[in-house]
């Protein structure tokens, strides 16, 4: 059963069991990074006996987490033999500040108020701490590693390189606060036993040493049993780093525990992946995880199909083994898919997210996923979620229909998916896209590349080495200098509609001309006539007597509807809007010569 306990632990015995490797912090907990002001600080309230805050522990050896444990940093090396009977999961940042200042009797790696890194040494002012006049804060400072601060032109403001220079500045070493007997007796012996400085020492042990030595720490303890999700939820809700944990980095500090290092073989696949397919290259490790968890829990008769956080944290070593390679797979057969409908780069993928439902899909579907008839299905499915816009919102619930629905669907045994059936692309839509922000923008980018269309200048078609070869993208028809010039609003001539895939070369022969120009002179560097560059610019759904005759109204309208066409064709479903009357139609000011 899992319990939760909370009580109040003494300071040193916590950082004793730091020490020796018997409180470890969890392998997800990023490094420690306090900085000099903050160790100050800290020192100062503990001095006072202030609260610093609630410290959560985790007990180890259950049924429940089982992550790996590192060392807190700082110490010895033999600690990371050890097995841990707790791990930290709030009080890092605190916990690891007063270990090293207070008990590791090394110098604190820390960073200053630049962020630069540095070694100190902290100590107490007695004469200071005693002083109402002072706040703690000055009364706790800290020196360079070799105990000697020094102004900016390299005078000495504070030599404490000796016990004798300790003694006789009254400064107090911080990591001789839990065993003080010694420094104080040479203390003592320094100052040749007065009185005054004998007085100085016993009322700042009783007010300063005392307090430290007293202080207890509020710890939460949760049990061995508690399950990992709960474990790493409750981290994520009370860590005060302030820093969210991805579901990667809790699952390999998991995995870690049973001698699987799962970064590592992410890191593998993730380089062949990219390598061989640049598509690829933005697919993040949580997204092979989902896709991974889709298979999983798909064949594991007890459980539903999901890909939420928490039953991602529920995968086991054996299970991700699994399915990894042939996730994997999928991931390089959904890249084939898309290549098909020439998307080659990610940053032109429309919906990162949906490809890993295709990698799934793919993966669940094995080579049943290579015919012709599962292709034909998958694109009209793909472009429905591209045009409908299907993964603009939270998309694990869409990741679970899709993949539950899609399989069953090309297999010939389910209904048409859902993703299909609500698609819906309205056709003033074209009138907003003029980014790459949007999934639909990209995706008529693409469509027009797949079905067809040719370089003007070159009049070749647009496949995988020509696009990067000749750096395809795109760009303006009539070109944003001639709109301008004409009057065209801006929202309009940077619509998708004045836009289309060109090589660079070609943009920029076509530079700031008009149509009416541009025209004839790729006409003639391309050595070809009128009728086939129109040949070509129909194959762009571009109006040929439009472009020629600079009549952007025309052209626009015509090709609003062309572009509605081939979206149509690519859901297989109308668009909705179409009709209306005037939607297109474009009144152009032009300035009086």
């Amino acid at each position: 059963m899992n319990v939760i306990t909370f009580d109040k632990h003494p300071l040193l015995e916590i950082l004793k069991s730091v020490s020796s490797g018997e409180a470890q912090l969890p392998d997800f907990q990023r490094g420690w990074i306090w900085d000099d002001q903050h160790i100050r600080d800290l020192l100062a309230s503990i001095s006072q006996s202030f609260p610093i805050g609630t410290v959560m522990t985790l007990t180890t050896g259950g049924d429940g987490a089982n992550f790996k444990p590192r060392p807190v940093e700082g110490t010895d090396e033999s600690t990371e033999q050890k097995t841990p009977d707790t791990l930290i999961l709030d009080g890092q940042q605190r916990l690891t500040s007063l270990f090293q200042s207070l008990r590791a009797g090394r110098p604190v790696k820390t960073k200053n108020s630049r962020g630069q890194e540095t070694s100190r040494w902290y100590y107490f002012d007695m004469e200071k701490c005693l002083d109402e006049r002072f706040d703690r804060e000055e009364a706790v400072i800290s020196v360079p590693e070799n105990r000697i601060s020094k102004n900016f032109r390299n005078e000495i403001l504070l030599d404490l390189s000796s016990d004798k220079q300790e003694y006789e500045h009254g400064m107090f070493p911080a990591h001789k606060i839990f065993n003080s007997a010694d420094w104080r007796r040479g203390y003592n012996k320094y100052h040749e036993y007065t009185e005054e400085k004998a007085k100085l020492f016993d009322t700042f042990e009783a007010n300063i040493i005392k307090k430290v030595e007293q202080y207890n720490v509020p710890v939460i303890i949760l049990g061995k049993d508690t399950p990992k999700e709960a474990v790493c939820k409750v981290f994520e809700k009370v860590n005060t780093g302030g820093v969210t944990l991805t579901v990667f980095e809790l699952l390999t500090a998991s995995f870690a525990g049973e001698d699987f290092q799962l970064r590592d073989d992410w890191q593998g696949r993730h380089e062949r992946l990219k390598d061989e397919h640049p598509v690829l290259e933005s697919v993040e490790n949580t997204e092979f995880l989902q896709a991974v968890t889709l298979l999983a829990t798909n064949s594991n008769s007890d459980s539903a199909v999901s890909c939420r956080r928490r039953d991602i944290l529920r995968l086991t070593v054996s299970e991700y083994q699994s399915w990894a390679d042939q996730v994997e797979t999928g991931f390089i057969q959904a890249a084939r898919f898309l290549h098909g409908q020439k998307i080659f780069n990610a940053s032109d993928l429309p919906y990162q997210t949906q490809l890993t439902g295709l990698a799934a899909i793919f993966a669940d579907l094995g080579s049943q996923g290579d015919t012709e008839g599962v292709h034909q299905k998958l694109t009209r499915w793909y472009w429905c979620g591209v045009f409908g816009e299907i993964y603009g919102g939270p998309t694990e619930t869409q990741l679970v229909r899709d993949f539950s629905e899609v399989a069953g669907w090309v297999r010939g045994g389910g209904e048409e998916p859902s993703t299909i059936r609500d698609a819906n692309f309205q056709a003033n839509r074209l009138l907003t896209l003029r980014t790459r922000n949007s999934a639909a923008y990209k995706g008529i980018h693409a469509l027009l590349m797949r079905d067809g269309s040719r370089d003007f200048r070159k009049g070749l078609a647009m496949e995988y080495q020509i696009f990067f070869d000749d750096r395809i993208d795109i760009h303006h028809i009539f070109p944003k200098a001639w709109c301008e010039k004409i009057g065209i609003p801006r929202n309009i001539f940077n619509s998708i509609i004045n836009k289309t895939p060109l090589a660079a070369h070609t943009n920029g022969m076509i530079g700031k001309k008009a149509p009416s120009a541009y025209l004839p002179s790729l006409e003639r560097d391309a050595g070809i006539d009128s009728s086939k560059m129109d040949e070509i610019l129909t194959s762009h759904c571009i109006s040929a007597d439009a472009l020629r005759t600079d009549d952007f109204s025309g052209f626009y309208e015509a090709r609003a509807n062309a572009l509605l066409d081939r979206i149509e064709a690519a859901m297989g479903k109308a668009v909705g809007g179409e009709d209306e009357e005037g939607m297109f139609e474009v009144e152009i000011p032009y300035p009086e010569e």
